[in-house]
């Protein structure tokens, strides 16, 4: 199958979940600066998960560079992958409105661990279908960002009842970590590289 349908759905619905969550952004009723401390929560949770939102496109779109058609297996891991990122406007929505608190936070940690599970296993999906010597395979090696990851969320989800604001800066140097750009796959499939 070809896999130009599978990206310009995930693309569209990526697209929704940003705007969902941009409109749950409510307007202050006052007209000063005093009128916008309240949102400050609410727009912190927003720009984090505008980020982790921004990372799963970027590096879905280079995943699906690297390959050249998909199958089932890969169209319903990647329906997994979007189920999980749709529920992103809930769980930001619910954390910055509640200031950080600590259940919001452990279920915000929730939905980006089985997100990061779900990603794990669309990339699983992706390179048993084209192989263990693809282009794909070669540049993502042993995954080690995508392993940390998974662990920093589990660790972040009990720490929110500790210390949520902890647990929330997990959620920060995983979202540092993935903005540091990782060159592997437009290496593999660099001109010259077969």
């Amino acid at each position: 199958m070809s896999k130009g349908r599978l990206e310009a759905f995930s693309d569209g619905v990526m697209a929704i979940i940003i705007t969902i969550m941009v409109l749950e952004m409510k307007v202050p009723q006052g007209a000063d600066w005093a009128a916008l401390r309240p949102l400050i929560p609410v727009f912190l949770s927003y720009v984090l998960s505008f980020i982790f939102l921004g990372i799963y496109w970027n590096n879905h779109h280079h995943r699906f560079q690297a390959i050249q058609h998909v199958n089932g297996r890969i169209l319903w891991a990647n329906l997994h992958l979007l189920f999980w990122l749709s529920l992103t406007p809930f769980v930001t929505g619910w954390m910055g409105a509640n200031h950080f608190a600590a259940w919001p936070v452990a279920l915000y940690g929730t939905v980006l661990l089985w997100a990061g599970f779900a990603y794990f296993l669309l990339t699983r999906a992706l390179i048993a279908h084209h192989g263990r010597d693809s282009a794909l395979a070669t540049a993502l090696g042993r995954d080690f960002k995508g392993k940390v990851s998974l662990v920093c969320y589990a660790v972040a989800i009990p720490l929110a009842f500790v210390h949520s604001w902890f647990a929330s800066a997990l959620y920060v140097l995983v979202a540092v970590m993935w903005l540091i750009p990782d060159r592997r796959i437009e290496k593999a499939l660099a001109p010259g590289r077969a």
